[in-house]
């Protein structure tokens, strides 16, 4: 199996325990993620290989964050440790019912932020790779960040690789330039990226702020959305960027903080089709109801990580059993807490065939 290259920042996460809030809290549950390590710890999760990369401060807790990694068989050998810069933190308030969950970003000047594209050995990173998985989250961070990630499309597209990106808009973050609106430096950055890109992902609200697309007048606050409208959104991305495969949108229903619809569409540019999962027997776009969310952080980057692994395997490569897969994943992800889906191929698989009831596996 030839592996997926993924790049990107990966932080410490700081989260306050059960549902207190910050402010309440004298003490913090520490983990380390980031959106392209989560998609890397997906894949290695379900049997396939990936890489990581990124750049990390010579310190303990750049080691502490190493270890987290390779403990789920990341490959690391190319994270890059400079004697420059921090490691970057988020804190995470948990939210519950209607009051949603928070994040606070302390991002500024970490070791991704400041190092420079030519600093990584992109030659050693895409040897033997057919896959890069990037997101917009760390163009956000720096010019000289958004610059390594355009690089990394480039090298990995001269390396013969597949390239995906999850959009993923922060406008906390799109700061960099304050000349301009984060929307519209999201905007500017990512269509240099794109060119370079073969499978997007994105929300509708990903495709508003970066692409200035929407999906009609459906209102993702509303609990409900109108999945007639998503197949003409995917159509207007491929029309930006003729150059893409495929478009993926997840179609979350936000009823409350705790309770959550959750579903995809993935959309075919060469047949012009789109598939909707999970389905129905009778073959009815019909989405799981997610009551009772442990963690939502990183439910995306499941979804991507099952997207790009079905994608990758022969046996799930057609885009219906794809999306499925990919959708099933991310369900999973909502019943774990940490960024990282630690759910299994088999449970996956069992989920897609039905079970999902809970009951105890004996």
């Amino acid at each position: 199996m030839k592996r997926v290259v993924t790049f990107g920042e990966i932080m410490g996460r700081l989260a306050s325990p059960a549902n207190l809030r910050l402010r309440q809290t004298r003490e913090l549950e520490v983990t380390y993620a980031g959106a392209e390590a989560s998609v890397a710890a997906s894949i290695c999760n379900f049997g396939g290989t990936a890489r990581y990369v990124t750049a990390l401060p010579k310190n303990a807790l750049a080691e502490a964050t190493l270890d987290s990694i390779r403990a789920v068989g990341i490959d690391t050998q190319y994270v890059l440790q400079t004697n420059k810069g921090r490691l970057g933190l988020y804190f995470l308030e948990t939210g519950a019912n209607q009051r949603p969950s928070n994040v606070i970003y302390d991002r500024e000047d970490s070791a991704i932020a400041i190092t420079p594209a030519d600093q990584y050995d992109w030659e050693g990173i895409f040897d033997g790779a057919s896959w890069l998985h990037l997101s917009g989250i760390t163009p956000a961070l720096s010019k000289n960040a958004a610059e390594a990630t355009l690089v990394a499309a480039q090298k990995a597209k001269a390396a013969g690789a597949s390239v995906s990106i999850d959009l993923n808009f922060r406008g906390k973050l799109w700061k960099w330039d304050q000349s301009k609106s984060a929307r519209e430096l999201a905007q500017e950055t990512m269509r240099t990226i794109l060119p370079s890109v073969d499978v997007v992902v994105a929300n509708e609200e990903d495709c508003h702020d970066v692409l200035g697309i929407k999906a009609g007048d459906t209102d993702v606050h509303s609990g409900t959305l109108d999945t007639s409208r998503y197949p003409d959104v995917a159509r207007q991305v491929v029309q930006q960027f003729p150059n893409l495969i495929k478009v993926a949108i997840t179609l979350r229903e936000s009823l409350s903080a705790s309770h959550n619809n959750w579903g995809a569409m993935l959309y075919d540019a060469e047949s012009d089709q789109p598939f909707f999962a999970p389905l129905d027997a009778d073959g009815n776009y019909r989405p799981y109801q997610i009551k009772n969310i442990v963690d939502r952080v990183g439910g995306g980057d499941a979804f991507a990580g099952g997207l790009i692994f079905s994608l990758t395997t022969p046996d799930l490569s057609d885009s219906q059993t794809a999306v499925n897969y990919a959708v099933a994943a991310s369900c999973l992800k909502h019943s774990i807490k940490g960024d990282f889906n630690f759910s299994t191929r088999s449970e996956v698989e069992a989920l897609m065939g039905g079970s999902g009831s809970g009951r105890v596996v004996r």
